[in-house]
C-alpha cells in the first residue's frame, strides 16, 4: 500500500457541527459589520444661517426730490440722469442734470446728486456737482464705475452772451473721504 503525501488531516472531512459553526460564524460578522459601519456620506453641507441680504432701495428718482433750484413759475426740467452706486454703500444714487424749464435762451444746468435711505418717504439731495449760478450747461454726461463725467460748457466773462459759451471743460467728479472730489480726466483738453 502505498502512503500519500500529506497525511489525512482529521478535520478535512466536513460534518455538519462544521458547517453550524461556519454559518454561525459568517452571521456574526455580518451582523457586526452592519452595526459597526462609519457614517453615511453627505453631498449637502449642513446648513448655515447667512446674513440677510440688504434690503434692495430703487435708485432715487428726482422727480420725487425737493431740488435747490429756484425756478419760479416754470418749473423744473430733468434734461439727464444717471444712477449707481457712487458711495460704495451698496445703495444707487441718481445723478440729475437740472434746469429750470424756459420758454427761451439757453437756462444754465444743476447737477445734484440724489440718494434714499430705506425708511425715507422722499429721495433727498446729498450733493451740489454744478451750482446753476456758475452759468454752465452739461453735455456727454454718465456715470460708469462710480465716476460721474461730463463736460461743461461756460463763459469766460460776464460779458459773453448766453448763447454761445466760450469755455468747454471736460470734468469727472469720485466719491473719496466722504466728499465728491472734481478733477479733470486723464487725456482731457479744455477751450
Amino acid at each position: 500500500m502505498q502512503q500519500s503525501a500529506v497525511p489525512e488531516l482529521a478535520h478535512a472531512h466536513t460534518r455538519p457541527i462544521h458547517w453550524l459553526a461556519t454559518a454561525t460564524a459568517l452571521a456574526g460578522v455580518v451582523a457586526l459589520s452592519s452595526a459597526l459601519q462609519p457614517d453615511a456620506a453627505r453631498a449637502a453641507q449642513p446648513v448655515t444661517k447667512a446674513d440677510p441680504a440688504p434690503a434692495a432701495v430703487a435708485a432715487p428718482d428726482p422727480a420725487e426730490a425737493g431740488l435747490p433750484l429756484d425756478c419760479g413759475p416754470v418749473g423744473t426740467v430733468v434734461k439727464k440722469k444717471a444712477s449707481g452706486d457712487l458711495d460704495g454703500d451698496g445703495r444707487p444714487e441718481t445723478v440729475a442734470v437740472v434746469h429750470c424749464d424756459a420758454s427761451m435762451g439757453t437756462p444754465p444746468d444743476g447737477v445734484y446728486v440724489l440718494t434714499r435711505s430705506t425708511d425715507a418717504a422722499r429721495p433727498r439731495v446729498v450733493a451740489t456737482l454744478v451750482n446753476p449760478k456758475n452759468r454752465e450747461t452739461v453735455s456727454d454726461f454718465a456715470v460708469r464705475d462710480a465716476t460721474v463725467t461730463a463736460t461743461l460748457h461756460g463763459y469766460s466773462s460776464a460779458d459773453v452772451p448766453n448763447c454761445c459759451p466760450d469755455v468747454i471743460d471736460s470734468v469727472q467728479w469720485q466719491w473719496k473721504n466722504g466728499a465728491f472730489v472734481r478733477s479733470t480726466p486723464a487725456g482731457a483738453q479744455s477751450v
